[in-house]
Protein backbone atom coordinates (compact mmCIF):
# COMPACT_ATOMS: atom_id res chain seq x y z
CA UNK A 1 0.00 0.00 0.00
CA UNK A 2 1.19 3.54 -0.76
CA UNK A 3 0.27 6.65 1.19
CA UNK A 4 -1.60 9.65 -0.03
CA UNK A 5 -0.18 13.08 0.82
CA UNK A 6 -2.46 13.41 3.86
CA UNK A 7 -1.31 10.06 5.28
CA UNK A 8 -4.25 7.82 4.27
CA UNK A 9 -3.31 4.52 2.58
CA UNK A 10 -4.76 3.67 -0.83
CA UNK A 11 -4.36 0.56 -3.01
CA UNK A 12 -1.54 0.39 -5.55
CA UNK A 13 -2.91 0.55 -9.08
CA UNK A 14 -1.61 -1.84 -11.79
CA UNK A 15 0.41 0.88 -13.58
CA UNK A 16 2.11 1.77 -10.27
CA UNK A 17 3.51 -1.71 -9.69
CA UNK A 18 7.19 -2.35 -10.29
CA UNK A 19 8.11 -3.73 -13.70
CA UNK A 20 9.34 -7.09 -12.45
CA UNK A 21 5.93 -8.16 -11.12
CA UNK A 22 3.20 -9.20 -13.58
CA UNK A 23 -0.16 -7.69 -12.77
CA UNK A 24 -2.83 -10.27 -11.88
CA UNK A 25 -6.56 -9.59 -12.35
CA UNK A 26 -8.47 -9.01 -9.17
CA UNK A 27 -11.10 -11.73 -8.77
CA UNK A 28 -14.65 -10.43 -8.50
CA UNK A 29 -17.88 -12.16 -7.56
CA UNK A 30 -19.04 -11.91 -11.15
CA UNK A 31 -15.87 -13.44 -12.60
CA UNK A 32 -16.36 -16.56 -10.46
CA UNK A 33 -19.87 -17.25 -11.79
CA UNK A 34 -20.20 -20.32 -14.01
CA UNK A 35 -20.55 -19.63 -17.72
CA UNK A 36 -23.24 -21.10 -19.96
CA UNK A 37 -23.02 -22.39 -23.54
CA UNK A 38 -24.56 -19.11 -24.74
CA UNK A 39 -21.74 -17.18 -23.03
CA UNK A 40 -19.20 -19.42 -24.74
CA UNK A 41 -20.90 -18.83 -28.11
CA UNK A 42 -20.69 -15.04 -27.57
CA UNK A 43 -16.99 -15.34 -26.78
CA UNK A 44 -16.41 -17.42 -29.92
CA UNK A 45 -18.20 -14.73 -31.96
CA UNK A 46 -15.77 -12.10 -30.61
CA UNK A 47 -12.82 -14.35 -31.47
CA UNK A 48 -14.16 -14.97 -34.99
CA UNK A 49 -14.53 -11.24 -35.59
CA UNK A 50 -11.02 -10.57 -34.30
CA UNK A 51 -9.58 -13.32 -36.52
CA UNK A 52 -11.46 -12.00 -39.56
CA UNK A 53 -10.13 -8.48 -38.88
CA UNK A 54 -6.55 -9.78 -38.60
CA UNK A 55 -6.20 -9.09 -34.87
CA UNK A 56 -5.44 -12.75 -34.14
CA UNK A 57 -3.21 -15.17 -35.99
CA UNK A 58 -4.47 -18.63 -36.90
CA UNK A 59 -2.56 -20.17 -33.98
CA UNK A 60 -3.85 -17.60 -31.47
CA UNK A 61 -7.39 -18.08 -32.71
CA UNK A 62 -7.09 -21.88 -32.43
CA UNK A 63 -5.65 -21.71 -28.91
CA UNK A 64 -8.29 -19.29 -27.67
CA UNK A 65 -11.07 -21.22 -29.42
CA UNK A 66 -10.01 -24.40 -27.59
CA UNK A 67 -9.74 -22.49 -24.32
CA UNK A 68 -13.30 -21.15 -24.69
CA UNK A 69 -14.72 -24.66 -24.63
CA UNK A 70 -12.78 -25.60 -21.50
CA UNK A 71 -13.54 -22.33 -19.66
CA UNK A 72 -15.99 -22.72 -16.83
CA UNK A 73 -16.40 -19.18 -15.45
CA UNK A 74 -17.16 -15.70 -16.76
CA UNK A 75 -13.73 -14.56 -15.65
CA UNK A 76 -11.98 -17.21 -17.75
CA UNK A 77 -14.05 -16.25 -20.80
CA UNK A 78 -13.47 -12.53 -20.26
CA UNK A 79 -9.70 -13.02 -20.07
CA UNK A 80 -9.76 -14.68 -23.51
CA UNK A 81 -11.21 -11.52 -25.11
CA UNK A 82 -9.92 -8.82 -22.74
CA UNK A 83 -7.40 -7.53 -25.31
CA UNK A 84 -9.92 -7.52 -28.19
CA UNK A 85 -12.50 -4.87 -29.10
CA UNK A 86 -15.67 -6.71 -28.23
CA UNK A 87 -18.03 -3.80 -27.76
CA UNK A 88 -20.38 -3.48 -24.81
CA UNK A 89 -21.18 -7.14 -24.31
CA UNK A 90 -24.25 -7.94 -22.21
CA UNK A 91 -23.89 -9.54 -18.84
CA UNK A 92 -20.63 -10.21 -17.08
CA UNK A 93 -18.28 -9.65 -20.02
CA UNK A 94 -15.80 -6.86 -20.40
CA UNK A 95 -12.80 -5.73 -18.38
CA UNK A 96 -14.57 -5.69 -15.01
CA UNK A 97 -15.45 -9.38 -15.23
CA UNK A 98 -11.80 -10.29 -15.64
CA UNK A 99 -10.82 -8.02 -12.78
CA UNK A 100 -9.34 -5.42 -15.14
CA UNK A 101 -9.87 -1.72 -14.58
CA UNK A 102 -12.12 -0.15 -17.21
CA UNK A 103 -9.21 1.93 -18.54
CA UNK A 104 -7.37 -1.25 -19.55
CA UNK A 105 -10.28 -2.78 -21.47
CA UNK A 106 -11.24 -2.59 -25.13
CA UNK A 107 -12.77 0.51 -26.64
CA UNK A 108 -16.57 0.12 -26.71
CA UNK A 109 -17.95 -0.51 -30.17
CA UNK A 110 -21.56 -0.61 -31.33
CA UNK A 111 -23.23 -3.97 -30.89
CA UNK A 112 -24.20 -5.48 -34.26
CA UNK A 113 -27.84 -6.30 -34.82
CA UNK A 114 -28.65 -10.00 -34.51
CA UNK A 115 -28.93 -11.96 -37.73
CA UNK A 116 -32.51 -12.92 -38.62
CA UNK A 117 -33.28 -16.53 -37.87
CA UNK A 118 -34.24 -18.35 -41.07
CA UNK A 119 -37.71 -19.84 -41.05
CA UNK A 120 -37.88 -23.61 -40.83
CA UNK A 121 -39.07 -25.23 -44.02
CA UNK A 122 -42.37 -27.08 -44.19
CA UNK A 123 -41.93 -30.82 -44.69
CA UNK A 124 -42.91 -31.91 -48.21
CA UNK A 125 -44.32 -35.25 -47.08
CA UNK A 126 -46.64 -33.44 -44.65
CA UNK A 127 -48.01 -31.37 -47.54
CA UNK A 128 -48.42 -34.55 -49.62
CA UNK A 129 -50.23 -36.29 -46.76
CA UNK A 130 -52.66 -33.40 -46.40
CA UNK A 131 -53.29 -33.26 -50.15
CA UNK A 132 -53.94 -37.03 -50.34
CA UNK A 133 -56.17 -36.83 -47.25
CA UNK A 134 -58.28 -34.11 -48.86
CA UNK A 135 -58.34 -36.04 -52.17
CA UNK A 136 -59.60 -39.15 -50.37
CA UNK A 137 -63.03 -37.49 -50.05
CA UNK A 138 -63.73 -36.93 -53.79
CA UNK A 139 -62.00 -40.20 -54.76
CA UNK A 140 -64.17 -42.15 -52.28
CA UNK A 141 -61.18 -43.13 -50.13
CA UNK A 142 -58.84 -44.26 -52.91
CA UNK A 143 -56.13 -41.84 -51.76
CA UNK A 144 -56.55 -42.76 -48.07
CA UNK A 145 -53.72 -45.30 -47.88
CA UNK A 146 -51.33 -42.83 -49.50
CA UNK A 147 -52.34 -40.16 -46.98
CA UNK A 148 -51.66 -42.55 -44.09
CA UNK A 149 -48.30 -43.71 -45.45
CA UNK A 150 -47.01 -40.22 -46.26
CA UNK A 151 -48.35 -38.89 -42.94
CA UNK A 152 -46.31 -41.37 -40.92
CA UNK A 153 -43.19 -40.70 -43.03
CA UNK A 154 -43.72 -36.95 -42.54
CA UNK A 155 -43.99 -37.32 -38.75
CA UNK A 156 -40.71 -39.26 -38.66
CA UNK A 157 -38.93 -36.69 -40.84
CA UNK A 158 -40.25 -33.79 -38.75
CA UNK A 159 -38.90 -35.40 -35.58
CA UNK A 160 -35.53 -36.08 -37.20
CA UNK A 161 -35.01 -32.79 -39.04
CA UNK A 162 -37.02 -30.32 -36.98
CA UNK A 163 -39.13 -29.23 -39.97
CA UNK A 164 -42.50 -27.52 -39.76
CA UNK A 165 -45.71 -29.30 -40.78
CA UNK A 166 -46.80 -31.38 -37.80
CA UNK A 167 -50.37 -30.10 -38.09
CA UNK A 168 -50.52 -30.79 -41.83
CA UNK A 169 -49.32 -34.36 -41.33
CA UNK A 170 -51.83 -34.91 -38.52
CA UNK A 171 -54.76 -33.70 -40.63
CA UNK A 172 -53.61 -35.90 -43.53
CA UNK A 173 -53.38 -38.90 -41.19
CA UNK A 174 -56.84 -38.31 -39.73
CA UNK A 175 -58.46 -37.97 -43.16
CA UNK A 176 -56.54 -40.99 -44.46
CA UNK A 177 -57.50 -43.19 -41.51
CA UNK A 178 -61.14 -42.11 -41.81
CA UNK A 179 -61.23 -43.15 -45.45
CA UNK A 180 -59.45 -46.44 -44.71
CA UNK A 181 -61.85 -47.04 -41.83
CA UNK A 182 -64.78 -46.29 -44.13
CA UNK A 183 -63.59 -48.92 -46.62
CA UNK A 184 -63.05 -51.48 -43.85
CA UNK A 185 -66.55 -50.80 -42.51
CA UNK A 186 -67.99 -51.11 -46.03
CA UNK A 187 -66.29 -54.51 -46.54
CA UNK A 188 -67.50 -55.74 -43.14
CA UNK A 189 -71.06 -54.71 -43.89
CA UNK A 190 -70.86 -56.33 -47.32
CA UNK A 191 -69.50 -59.52 -45.73
CA UNK A 192 -72.27 -59.64 -43.15
CA UNK A 193 -74.82 -58.89 -45.89
CA UNK A 194 -73.52 -61.84 -47.93
CA UNK A 195 -73.88 -64.16 -44.92
CA UNK A 196 -77.59 -63.32 -44.57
Amino acid sequence: MAEQPWGQPYPVRPHQQSYGQPWQPVPTAQSAMRASNTDRDRTVDVLKAAYAEGRLSREEYGQRFDAVHTAQTYGQLAQLVADLPAGPMPGPFGPAAAGLPAAYGPVPMPVPLPMPVPARRVNGMAITSLALGVLSLPTLGAAGLGAVATGHVAKAQIRARGDEGTGLATIGLVLGWLSVGGWVLLFLLAGFGALD
